[in-house]
């Protein structure tokens, strides 16, 4: 046995498909860390069975599904098939090569097949475990196994070499018993309590059965006396139903050959009404044409007058327009304008006044102020000569030099001023030419557009206000022909007959007109009436004549299809028979006038109606009928006749009140159809107009977007040239009053320096005081300031002037415009009131016309009113002719109407009697069903009164010993015996076969043996049993009873009072047993069957304890065998393995508990040469690792297994250690089939067969076979 090929699919770095072969001897693979080279022997592990997620290098088990790299998705499943060359029969398994697969999936499923078969995980670890190989997977040392076995405890060794031996397989089985063994234990103790308590409740449960054995005789006498009084009371109603049946028949005869005679009657009474019909209709065209000529002449008289009055009132003129004259209007619109210029020049020429006021008030000013300037320089003329030239010099030369830069900061604003007026003319012009260019591009054509929008928005509001509408009426009548349809469907499936009637609509027969109830029509509101009228006809079928009526009944009875009512119509024109000879009350209508109907059933169905009259309550129903030979119907559908009356409360709808409300649902629908169909029509127009409407409204607001976008533009652009001159306006402003300000100061410099030079010049001439001079100038002063004064007094009056022409002009301004504006509202009002004089003219005319030819109009209707009134009396005449002879038709009618009246109330009384006793019969036949479980036919025949009734007489003995075989039990609830006791009587199984069905019946009645109603359900189920066959005396009874049943000892005849007194004794006898279970003895029976099966059962179930203890011991024993044999083999291997490994060394395996070979754990002693130490833990990596191996290779030559898996287990071996374990594998290889993960050159030299192991870029790994006699190099199949 040998590993021959290892597939591998997404299992972890193998992305693809890889499949290795591998042959006997050493394998090795090989590559550089990290390509994937574990990732074969995790592989092996996994498809053998691993569950550990760690001891596949992963964190769960889903991690060895293929993640992806940064090339290649992640993929969804993984899948490692083993194939094993099982030829020597390794296996236990009828197979040379086997395949073992594994897949699982990113979900979480798992899947495992045997050769492509799928199995369970137990199954693969099963199989394998024969040939030892184990779920401890010591032939799979992987990284770090070396590791775990050295920190493994003395148990866990154990292990190993138990999984070596095989014997994991029969621990698991031990353990398996042992819980097996443990749960029987508490089936045990539960069963052992269930057999005592069943032994407990036979001995109450026995007693309950007796007393049901007692009420089961006295159930058999009530049973029988209980059939034949009530098979007597059958056959006696039998009988007086045959007698009435032949009553019924005479009496049908005499009605047949009276309704015969009055059908003759009618039909004349029919031609009569007929023609009186054909002269009423003459009369009353008459008189509608009377009446229509009449109306005509009034609406002519009518529009003659109206033509006349208004010629009238147009004739007459309408009053002169009153207003002022346009001329007068415009003349003192001329005298205003005059009046307002004069005020105008007025208003100029106190400006000017104004003006030359200021003028002269300036001047005042100016000659004050200079006047006070001279007295000041002479009063500081006199102040500097005391203070001294020098200083008043400095000043001099101070304010001179402030001057001169005053000059200079003029000059610059001046410039400054200059360029600012330059912007600001430039600004004006391009604001201007901007103005006029929006200006000219027009308001009107913006206002155009706005127009324009304001109207598309308005159609298109009404259009979309249009579609909501129709929307609306739309949806209401889908709703209202939905809400129709379901009605009509609802109604129909109420119409829908599931009797014969129903048979004959849906066979579609030939001659079937169809139902009474399609073919009426009924004026609204009078359904229930006309369905109280036709009473069961209302609910009949319609045929053409009396052969389809013949043919339907035959149809009827051949198909079982039950039973119909059938109108029969006549095969050819039936005149419609006549009416009574009543006079009607108000508010009473005949009811043949409220219903339409046509066709060959016409005339029967009218025949039916002809003497009903419809009234509105039953007050006037009972005054009619007591004074008329009439039936009267309410419109509530109460009916009142002569001699029956039917009514009352509210009943279920009518047929023909169904038929109708079908119709109105129809209609309605058609309606609610026709609505849709024409609202939806109105609104897809609708829509199309909106739609339209709503391409104007977007087409139009483009446009004004435009527009508007344009105008805002340009008004950007304005309000940016306008920012530009206000703000050239601002520095030209800024400039100018700092220019200003300037020569202000300056002009303030130059006085002040003026000043200074004339002191000084003063002060330098005149040395002398200048008080004279003082003097005069003050005087100066004072005059200069009274001329100032008096020149603002001036100027204020000026104003004030000017102020007052300007309101005077400002009062008159615009109405000389009023004015001229009225005058021409003035002519304009009487234009159109010449307008209206010239249209009233016209009118006028226009109603003379019409006056004149109404005239002649009245003049030929009122030639036709006379003729038409002279038609009219000769049809009346005709008419009254004919009534004499309608009269007498009418009595003889009504004569054998109510001889045909009398004989249908004699025999509707006699069909409710016949029905009262057929009710009677079918109460009773039902009784004979529910209570006897017997077909009334074979109660009678089996119990009537002609059978002889059998009489028992010897029970009493048989019950006593019955009593005693059945109840008496011992302990364990067995029957007990004694001797001499008789057998049991023959039939007492089936008599408890009897009982078990009437038990089945307590069941399902629901109800307890101890149930009070428990007796009436026994009773009744014991009617069920089959009844027995009459015998004429006591030897054919006793013969033809049935086996179990006792035999009558004799026979006697019927006797109605015996059999009641029988029946009154029976149960009188079942009273005084009580309450009785009448299944006890079928739960005794199966009580007692069950005790002995639980019995039975917890025999078997010691029996099989103990054997499951003695499997248990035979595996321990096996166990302990296998096990001291396999440690043996292991221990002296190790005494030969462990010095190859280590030369000069001692080594050894000790149990640690040899006395119990079932759970001694195993220990590792290991000496290396020249060392004392024997602790494991106390060696150095590479020795620990050699001990290790030493260990795991005796197991291995001890309990040699197909193939071993080594991961790199040399890899802290030093060249000479290496060597030595090199050795040991090819030893190995001798037996077994051996795969080693190694990065050594010296163990690659060894091998048969080598793997390369590399990753691409890609993160897939991918494999180089080399076998060593071939030195070509060749991919793995993939």
């Amino acid at each position: 046995m040998h590993l021959k090929t290892l597939t591998l699919r997404g299992f972890k770095s193998f992305a693809s498909a890889t499949t290795l072969e591998l042959e006997p001897g050493i394998t090795c693979v090989v590559g550089p860390n990290g390509s994937g080279k574990s990732n074969v022997v995790d592989a092996l592990a996994w498809v053998m069975g691993e569950q550990g997620a760690k001891s596949l290098r992963g964190g769960k088990m889903d991690d060895v599904i293929f993640a992806g790299t940064s090339g290649r998705a992640p993929l969804g499943r993984a899948e490692v098939s083993l194939t094993i060359d099982n030829t020597d029969g390794a296996l236990p398994i009828d197979y040379t090569e086997v395949t073992i697969s594994r897949t699982l999936f990113r979900s979480g499923g798992s899947e495992y097949a045997i050769n492509g078969n799928s199995c369970r995980l137990l199954d693969i670890q099963e199989l394998l475990s024969d040939s030892g190989i184990g779920r401890e997977m010591h032939v799979v040392v992987g990284q770090g196994q070396l590791d775990a076995v050295l920190r493994a405890t003395p148990e866990e060794r154990r292990g190993f070499i138990e999984e070596a031996a095989g014997v994991l397989k029969h621990r698991k089985r031990k353990e398996k018993a042992l819980r097996k063994l443990d749960a029987m234990q508490g089936n045990l103790a539960r069963l052992g309590d269930l057999t005592a308590e069943l032994r407990r409740q036979l001995g109450p449960l026995g007693r309950q059965a007796e007393a049901a054995r007692k009420a089961q005789t006295v159930q058999r006498d009530l049973r029988d006396a209980r059939s034949r009084l009530l098979a007597d009371d059958l056959a006696q109603l039998t009988a007086q139903l045959e007698q009435e049946r032949a009553d019924e028949r005479s009496l049908k005869q005499r009605q047949a050959e009276t309704e015969e005679a009055l059908a003759e009657a009618r039909g004349t009474l029919a031609r009569l009404e007929a023609a009186m019909s054909a002269e009423s209709q003459q009369v009353s065209q008459a008189g509608d044409t009377v009446f229509a000529l009449s109306q005509t002449r009034e609406r002519l008289r009518s529009l003659q007058s109206l033509a006349g009055e208004r010629a009238r009132l147009l004739g007459t003129a309408e009053p002169a327009h009153q207003g002022q004259d346009p001329d007068d209007l415009e003349a003192q619109a001329a005298r205003a304008r005059a009046s307002e210029e004069e005020l105008v020049t007025e208003v100029e020429m106190a400006r000017e006044v104004v003006e030359t006021a200021v003028d002269a008030r300036a001047d005042a000013e100016a000659a004050a102020q200079a006047a006070e300037r001279a007295h000041a320089a002479v009063l500081r003329a006199a102040a500097d000569r005391r203070e001294g030239l020098a200083r008043l010099a400095g000043q001099v030369a101070a304010r001179r030099s402030r001057v001169e830069a005053a000059e200079s900061e003029l000059d610059r604003l001046r410039e400054a001023l200059l360029e600012a007026e330059q912007r600001v003319e430039e600004t004006s012009r391009e604001l201007g030419a901007l103005e006029t260019e929006i200006g000219g591009g027009g308001e009107d054509g913006v206002e155009g557009l706005d127009v324009a929008h304001e109207a598309a928005s308005e159609v298109l509001e009404l259009a979309k206000a249009e579609v909501r509408h129709l929307q609306e009426q739309v949806t209401t009548a889908q709703r209202d022909r939905t809400a129709a349809e379901a009605k009509v469907e609802a109604l129909e499936l109420s119409l829908d007959r599931k009797d014969g009637a129903g048979t004959l609509l849906a066979a579609d027969h030939a001659g079937v007109l169809g139902s009474v109830a399609a073919l009426l029509g009924i004026e609204a509101g009078f359904e229930d009436a006309v369905a109280a009228a036709l009473g069961p006809v209302a609910d009949a079928v319609a045929v053409a004549g009396v052969d389809e009526a013949v043919d339907a009944l035959r149809l009827l009875r051949d198909q079982d299809a039950g039973r119909a009512s059938l109108v029969v119509g006549a095969d050819g024109p039936v005149p419609a028979p006549g009416r009574p000879a009543v006079d009607l009350p108000a508010g009473a209508r005949w009811a043949t006038d409220v219903v339409q109907v046509a066709g060959p059933a016409s005339a029967a169905l009218l025949t039916i109606l002809r003497d009903v009259v419809v009234v509105d309550d039953l007050a006037r129903a009972r005054v009619l009928v007591r004074d008329q030979p009439v039936v009267a119907v309410t419109r509530a559908g109460d009916l009142l006749g002569a001699t029956r009356a039917w009514g009352g409360s509210a009943a279920a709808p009518s047929v023909l009140h169904l038929q109708s409300a079908l119709d109105e649902a129809k209609a309605a629908r058609d309606e609610a159809a026709a609505r849709e169909t024409d609202g939806s029509a109105h609104l897809e127009r609708a829509r199309a107009e909106r739609a339209a409407a709503q391409e104007r409204y977007d087409e139009t607001l483009a446009r004004l977007g435009e527009a508007d976008a344009a105008r805002a533009a340009a008004a950007e652009q304005l309000g940016s040239l306008g920012a530009a001159a206000r703000a050239a306006r601002a520095e030209a402003d800024r400039h100018r009053a700092a220019l200003e300000q300037a020569q202000t100061r300056r002009a303030e410099d130059e006085l002040e320096l003026e000043a200074l030079v004339e002191r000084m010049t003063i002060a330098e001439e005149e040395p002398d005081d200048g008080e004279g001079s003082a003097d005069e100038l003050q005087a100066r002063r004072d005059a200069a300031a009274e001329a100032a004064t008096a020149a603002r007094a001036r100027e204020t009056e000026a104003r004030l002037a000017l102020r007052t022409a300007e309101e005077r002009a400002r009062a008159v301004s615009g109405r000389a415009q009023a004015l001229a504006a009225a005058a021409e509202q003035e002519r304009a009002a009487r234009a159109r009131a010449a307008e209206r004089e010239e249209a009233r003219r016209l009118d006028a005319a226009r109603a003379l016309e019409v006056q004149q030819g109404v005239a002649v109009a009245l003049e030929a209707i009122a030639r036709s009113v006379d003729r038409a009134v002279a038609e009219k009396a000769a049809a009346e005449e005709a008419r009254a002719a004919g009534s004499e002879q309608l009269v007498a038709v009418r009595g003889t009618v009504e004569s054998l109407t109510a001889e045909l009246r009398e004989l249908t109330d004699v025999a509707h009384r006699d069909e409710v009697a016949r029905a009262q006793q057929l009710l009677r019969l079918e109460q009773l036949q039902t009784r004979a069903t529910e209570e006897l479980g017997t077909d009334p036919d074979v109660l009678v025949e089996e119990f009537g009164p002609h059978q002889l009734v059998p009489v028992y007489e010897g029970e009493v003995a048989v019950r006593g010993r019955r009593r005693r075989a059945v109840v008496e039990r011992d302990e364990e609830g067995n029957p007990v015996r004694y001797a001499g006791d008789p057998p049991l009587p023959r039939g007492a199984a089936a008599r408890e076969d009897a009982l078990i069905a009437r038990t089945r019946a307590l069941h399902e009645a629901g109800l307890r043996p101890d149930d009070p109603a428990a007796t009436a359900v026994v009773v009744a189920a014991a009617g069920a049993e089959p009844a027995e066959e009459p015998a004429p005396d006591a030897e054919t009874a006793a013969e033809d009873a049935a086996p179990g049943e006792p035999k009558p000892d004799r026979m006697i005849p019927y006797v109605r009072e015996e059999q009641e007194a029988r029946l009154a004794k029976a149960e009188k006898a079942l009273s005084r047993i009580g309450a009785v279970n009448p299944l006890a003895l079928e739960e005794f029976a199966a009580l007692e069957e069950r005790h002995q099966f639980l019995t039975d059962q917890l025999a078997d179930l010691k029996k099989s304890r103990e054997d499951l203890l003695q499997i248990v011991d035979d595996i321990d024993e096996r166990v302990q065998q296998v096990f001291a044999e396999a440690f043996q083999d292991t221990a002296a291997k190790f005494l030969e393995i462990f010095p190859r490994l280590f030369p000069g060394g001692e080594g050894r395996l000790t149990l640690t508990d040899p006395e119990n070979l079932l759970t001694t754990g195993i220990e590792v002693e290991a000496r290396p040469a020249g060392k004392k130490v024997k602790r494991l833990s106390l060696l150095s990596g590479g020795e620990r690792s050699l001990a290790a191996v030493a260990f795991l290779v005796s197991i291995f030559k001890a309990r040699p297994s197909p193939f071993y898996i080594m991961d790199e287990v040399e890899a802290a071996l030093d060249d000479v250690n290496l060597g030595r374990l090199i050795e040991i594998f090819k030893e190995l290889q001798k037996d077994s089939q051996l795969i080693v993960i190694t990065h050594q050159k010296r163990t690659m030299e060894v091998a048969d067969a080598l793997y390369g192991v590399t990753m691409r870029g890609d993160g897939v790994t991918t494999l180089i076979s080399q076998r060593m006699g071939e030195r070509e190099a060749a991919p793995a199949t993939a």
